[in-house]
Formats: C-alpha cells, sequence, structure tokens
C-alpha cells in the first residue's frame, strides 16, 4: 500500500515563504473551501484564488515534477519572492518511508529511501530523469493516470474527450497491458542488445574470416614459393647429379696418371727422336769427313809424286811441299773430327740403347693433362655443390607451419547461432507482448475489462446517471441510454461530471486491484459544477463510504459553502496579503 502522510509547501505558486504543511495522515471526507480575505473573505463570500488547487499542483509537482496542467516549471515560483521554492512529500510504500524533495532558484532534487539519500548523477535543472524513472516505477502509477484516479479536476481533459489513441494508453496502463509495453520496450532493449551482440559476432567472425582468408592467400603464396623453391632445388641436385655422375665415369686419378705416363712417354720419345737426329748427324758428318779424309788421303799421295791434284802436271818447287805439309794438316784435323765424331756416335747409339724401346703410347681422354686437372676440379666442386644443395632447409616449410597452427583461427559459429535462436525466441516474446491478437492481451483485457465494466455500472447506478457505459473488446467506450447510441458531449454538465466521477472511481478500483492501494483521493470542483442535489448528494454518499470502507483520506474542494454541512471535516484555505495559508487545524464540524 502507497500511504501518503504530508505535503510541505514554500514559494510555490500563491504560497509565501512561510512554509505550509497538510496532513493527509486522516481516513475521513475533508471539504477544503478558499477564504480570499485580499477579496472581503466570508462576508462577501470570495473563494476564489485562495490555493485550493495549488495542494494538488504541489502533490503532483511534487511526485512527478510538474503540476496538473502545462505551466512553466519557473511560473510555479512564488512571484513575489521569485525564488526558494521547494516542495517535499513523504509517503510509505511496503513499509518503508520515503521522502522526495523538489525545488527551483536554487535547483533541488532529493530522494531519500528511508534516511538515505540516494545519489543523483544527472541532475538538470532540479530534475532527474533516472530518479524521476525510478519513483514513477516505485508508485506504478504516470502523471496522467494520476490525474485521473488520484487528482480529479476541472483542469484535466475528461477521458472521454481524449482521442481514441489517447483513451487506449490510458486504458492500457490501467488494465495493465501498459506493464506489457513496458516490458516489451524492455525486450526490444534486449533484442537490440541481441542484435548488437550478432552485429558484432558476425564482424568478428567476418574479420576472422577474413583474416584467414588473407592468412590462406599467404599460405598458399608461400607454398607456390615452396613448390618452385623444391623443384628448382630438386632439378639443381639432379643437374648436379647428372654432372657429378657424367664426371663420375671418368677414372680422373687414372686419367692424370695417364697423363704423367704420357708426359714421360713424350720426354723419351724427345729424346730418342734428338738422339736418332744426332745418330743421323753424326753419321752424315762422319761420311762427310770420311770424303774428305779419303780425298786429302788421294791428294796427299798426289802431290807426294808431284803431281797437282787438281790438274795433274807435275809439280816440283816449294810451293808443292807447302801445299802438301797443308793437306797432312788437313787430314790429321780431318781425323781428329772424324774421331770426335765416332765418339758422339758411339755416345748416342749408347744412350739410345739405355732408352730401350718408346712401346705403346699411353692413351688419355683429355688432350692435355690441364683438362683433366680442371676435370678434377669441377668434379670436387660439383660434389661441393651437390652436398651444400642437399644440406639446405626450406625456407618456406616452417613460416607454413607456423602460419597454418598459430595464425590462422578457428571459426566458430556456435556463439552467433545461440545468439540467433535467443533473438528469435526473444521476437517470439516480443510479438505475444504487442501483437493485438496475443492470447496474453486479450486475457488480460477480458479478465479486468470485465471488473472495470462491473464497477463503473456499480458507480452509476449509485450516482444516478441512467445511461450505460461500457468499455468493448476494443477498448473503445459505448454510452447507450434506453436503445440510444450517445457520445460523450451528448451528455449534460451535471451528466457528464457524474460519468467523470464513475469513471475515476472505477479506474481507481481497477488499479487498486492490479497494484496497490493508495490514501489519498482529491476531487477539485467536479461535485461544483452543474450537478443537480441528488448528484451532490450521490456523490457525497459515495466518497463517504469510500473513506468510511477503504480508510480513505478524500479531500473535496468546492466553492459550496453549502457542503459544509454535509462533511465532517474542513480546512480553510486562507488568502491574505498575496499569499496562501493553510489552516492545518481541520476543523470539525
Amino acid at each position: 500500500m502507497i500511504q501518503i502522510s504530508d505535503l510541505t509547501v514554500k514559494n510555490f505558486m500563491s504560497v509565501g515563504n512561510a512554509t505550509q504543511a497538510i496532513n493527509f495522515n486522516r481516513k475521513d471526507l475533508t471539504l477544503v473551501l478558499g477564504e480570499n480575505l485580499d477579496l472581503g473573505g466570508d462576508d462577501s463570500g470570495a473563494r476564489n484564488g485562495t490555493g485550493k488547487t495549488t495542494i494538488i499542483n504541489a502533490l503532483s509537482y511534487g511526485l512527478y515534477g510538474q503540476a496538473l496542467t502545462n505551466i512553466k516549471k519557473d511560473n510555479l515560483i512564488n512571484k513575489t519572492n521569485s525564488k526558494g521554492m521547494l516542495v517535499t512529500v513523504n509517503f510509505e510504500k511496503n513499509g518503508i518511508n520515503y521522502k522526495i524533495e523538489r525545488g527551483r532558484k536554487p535547483n533541488v532534487m532529493k530522494f531519500f529511501v528511508g534516511d538515505v539519500e540516494k545519489e543523483i548523477t544527472d541532475e538538470a535543472q532540479g530534475d532527474s530523469r533516472e530518479t524521476q524513472s525510478e519513483i514513477e516505477r516505485m508508485l506504478g502509477m504516470s502523471h496522467d493516470m494520476f490525474k485521473h484516479i488520484l487528482a480529479l479536476n476541472t483542469y484535466t481533459e475528461p477521458f472521454l474527450s481524449l482521442k481514441a489513441n489517447d483513451q487506449r494508453t490510458i486504458i492500457e496502463q490501467l488494465l495493465g497491458i501498459t506493464l506489457l509495453s513496458e516490458k516489451a520496450e524492455i525486450l526490444k532493449e534486449s533484442i537490440k542488445s541481441t542484435k548488437d551482440a550478432i552485429v558484432q559476432e558476425d564482424f568478428r567472425i567476418k574479420a576472422v574470416t577474413d583474416a584467414n582468408k588473407r592468412i590462406q592467400e599467404q599460405i598458399e603464396s608461400l607454398k607456390r614459393r615452396q613448390t618452385l623453391w623444391l623443384n628448382k632445388h630438386n632439378q639443381d641436385i639432379d643437374d648436379l647429379q647428372k654432372a657429378y655422375d657424367q664426371l663420375s665415369q671418368i677414372d680422373i686419378e687414372a686419367e692424370l696418371a695417364a697423363h704423367q705416363l704420357l708426359a714421360s712417354y713424350n720426354e723419351k720419345q724427345k729424346q730418342i727422336n734428338d738422339l736418332n737426329s744426332w745418330v743421323r748427324r753424326c753419321e752424315l758428318d762422319e761420311r762427310r769427313e770420311q770424303k774428305l779424309i779419303d780425298q786429302l788421303r788421294t791428294e796427299i799421295a798426289s802431290l807426294e809424286n808431284h803431281t797437282c791434284h787438281s790438274c795433274g802436271q807435275a809439280f816440283h818447287d816449294s810451293k808443292q811441299e807447302n801445299l802438301l805439309e797443308e793437306k797432312r794438316k788437313a787430314l790429321q784435323e780431318a781425323a781428329l773430327q772424324a774421331l770426335a765424331t765416332n765418339t758422339q756416335l758411339f755416345e748416342h747409339t749408347d744412350k739410345l740403347k739405355e732408352l730401350g724401346e718408346l712401346g705403346p703410347i699411353p692413351k688419355t681422354f683429355y688432350d692435355n693433362e690441364s683438362d683433366a686437372f680442371e676435370h678434377r676440379a669441377s668434379l670436387g666442386n660439383i660434389l661441393s655443390q651437390l652436398n651444400a644443395k642437399s644440406d639446405e632447409h626450406d625456407p618456406y616449410g616452417e613460416q607454413i607451419k607456423e602460419m597454418s597452427e598459430q595464425a590462422l583461427s578457428e571459426v566458430s559459429f556456435d556463439l552467433i547461432n545461440e545468439l540467433t535462436t535467443v533473438r528469435e525466441h526473444q521476437e517470439f516474446l516480443l510479438k505475444l507482448l504487442t501483437n493485438k491478437d496475443s492470447f496474453i492481451r486479450k486475457r488480460i483485457i477480458d479478465q479486468n475489462l470485465s471488473y472495470l465494466n462491473l464497477r463503473l455500472g456499480q458507480y452509476l447506478d449509485r450516482i444516478g446517471l441512467p445511461h450505460t457505459v461500457k468499455f468493448l473488446n476494443d477498448l473503445s467506450v459505448e454510452i447507450t441510454e434506453l436503445g440510444r447510441d450517445l457520445d460523450f458531449d451528448n451528455l449534460s454538465r451535471g451528466e457528464r461530471n457524474r460519468l467523470i466521477l464513475s469513471l475515476s472511481w472505477s479506474f481507481r478500483d481497477v488499479w487498486e486491484s492490479l497494484y496497490q492501494p493508495i490514501n489519498l483521493l482529491f476531487i477539485d470542483e467536479l461535485i461544483d459544477s452543474g450537478m443537480d442535489a441528488s448528484g451532490v448528494e450521490n456523490s457525497l454518499a459515495i466518497l463517504k463510504k469510500m473513506s468510511r470502507d477503504h480508510n480513505k483520506s478524500i479531500w473535496l474542494v468546492s466553492h459550496k459553502d453549502e457542503l459544509a454541512g454535509r462533511v465532517n471535516n474542513t480546512l480553510h484555505v486562507v488568502k491574505e496579503n498575496g499569499f496562501t495559508s493553510y489552516n492545518t487545524d481541520v476543523e470539525i464540524i
């Protein structure tokens, strides 16, 4: 149960700097009458402009941060003092005390739970959206609902004068369908969060997939390079092996040994050739020298016979002796020369015998030894290259392995599938909450609408309105009288007031049955306007019974002095010197 205990007001509208307080902890019907001393007071019947409705406006401002009507907040401040406006409301719910302090110039917004002030982080212009939302959730009543079930007044547009959508909004809130809408809004936020999570997960999966794709492309590129490298590596090994095998077909050491033998062979052949050449030359020289010796001997013999060796004539003078001597000397020299040549001939012949036979020429693959040495060098170089090539490490294998095992991320669709399932379930629930054909909405409407029509019919009967008013399943209102369909504007002023009061009381009964009882009720001038004596009497009877049976604190704001005789308690609201004061001592008649 919500028990609004008291209200204090300072510098609010016509209330001045002197704080005014009203105690709502009553269980009776209180008549609120005004007395404008500035206009003559009771003697002149001055009841207007005293600040009676200011009580309801202050309560509305304290609970909701706004007055009953669209008065600008700064215009709620007392115009004379122009500052220091403060409204305080104390109430209790489920055994917990709450207090709201709200004001302007300076801006004030305080909310106490028990004796602990709740922290307000978004205070702006004496208000706080988050705190206000928390207060309204705790009250379970919107400001529009407040005006229709707790603060009935002539300023609020009657329910049946509202547009169809506005009527539907209030009825849905009253019947608890607004709870479905609130839950739907919460569910929409959850769906939005789920969708955002799905989008984020989808982005993550796409990012991982794209990254994996880029990494896979790099891996494939590395594999292509690896294939090219392996092919070239194997081809190089094959080429080197073939070259090595081809060169190995020649026994290079035997080839080099053969070249050494060939060199010896060539040297021996050269020696033999040189010796043969000397032998031939010596033999030629020996024959020539022998021929010279024979010739000199013949000439000497001829000269010894005193015959000229050239012409054959007798030769007896000294000249013959000289020539003979010359010839003998030449013969001696020729003989010595022949002996020397013969000696050389024997020496060369002996050397030839020592050298022996030349034998067969050694066979070689290469024409010269340098080619053979180059062959051996090439063979060693190829073997070194082959060993080095065989020891070469694949430069791409480790990179491919590392990127495949570490760089690639596993793409899991488990979370996004789970989120999608959650979203589908949330959307299904949202349809149940928002679809007008949903069995949940129909069940709530059927149950609560029946009770609303029942209470409305009872109040209409007790207040003396002969019309039949019924809420249909589509939440529209049907007004009939004697089989005739009527509009709200077809009713007289008094009839409309009867219907407004009956609607409000039935709304309140439904609201309290669904949510929680609330102790306070204001009725501002609705019984004054156009209501005949029976209507006033019936209304007062209902209010007294409501106060008595349900322990309600009901405050009836009126201009009618004659009502004072119909109630036990009267609160006088006095206007003097431009300021309103509340007589805190309620007059008991």
